[in-house]
């Protein structure tokens, strides 16, 4: 029996979810016990993460015109991507990431693993599996920033402005998740959804994210 698209959104997400233990970082973070350096790295890092997964989306967007729905949903995670860029500066002035450091900064392997293959996707992704593959580790993503927002308010001393950045990802995205839905009917309908493939890109991008957050819990423990 044929799923519909909304049931293999759900299948997906749920097959991909990741281990709850993987990820020592928030954890850490939640407690309060995550050194400000390590937030600052975090802040850094993802300077470079969100430039790129901005370009990799616009790409995938130009990549799905014959498949207007993904180019809807591909075209709003670049809008999205910039507007956290535009949040991220209040977080990195309150760790103490000015521009001068931002400068001087080297990025880690592991954490750009993750931006890297999400570039790989953009240029050999069928668009639908990307969609599901992509939505399926943004659920995990979001749950981590509502866990940092809530600590950085409790245990750092944060404002609302600092948290913005965590906040935005936070949120319920109701249209997103609408653009996503007709995007995957769409390639439903065409007969261009892969399910061996989307699992192999989703469970890529939950490893590759896996390292981003592992490299900073490991930052965090030789700076301790």
């Amino acid at each position: 029996m044929a799923r519909t698209a909304g049931e293999l959104l759900d299948s997906t997400t749920g097959k991909l979810a990741p281990d709850p233990h993987a990820n020592r970082l928030v954890p850490l973070i939640a407690r309060g016990a995550a050194q400000r350096s390590t937030l600052a790295a975090l802040a850094l890092e993802q300077r470079h993460v969100i430039a790129a997964d901005r370009r990799a989306f616009g790409h995938l967007a130009v990549r799905s015109a014959a498949a207007p729905h993904s180019a809807a949903f591909f075209e709003m995670l670049a809008e999205g991507e910039a507007l956290a860029q535009d949040r991220l500066g209040a977080y990195a002035a309150a760790c103490g990431a000015d521009e001068v450091r931002a400068a001087g900064y080297e990025p880690l392997g592991d954490c750009q693993t993750y931006p890297a293959y999400v570039a790989w996707l953009a240029l050999n992704g069928a668009p639908a599996d990307v969609v599901l593959a992509l939505s399926a580790n943004f659920a995990a993503w979001g749950g981590y920033c509502a866990t940092i927002a809530g600590a950085l308010r409790g245990h750092y001393g944060f404002d609302d402005e600092a948290c913005g950045f965590f906040d935005f990802f936070a949120e319920p995205a109701p249209e997103l998740a609408q653009r996503a839905l007709a995007a995957v009917e769409e390639g439903l309908e065409a007969g261009r959804v892969d399910e061996d493939e989307v699992h192999r890109y989703g469970r890529l991008l939950q490893g590759y994210e896996a390292r981003f957050w592992h490299a900073l819990w490991e930052l965090d423990q030789r700076q301790g």
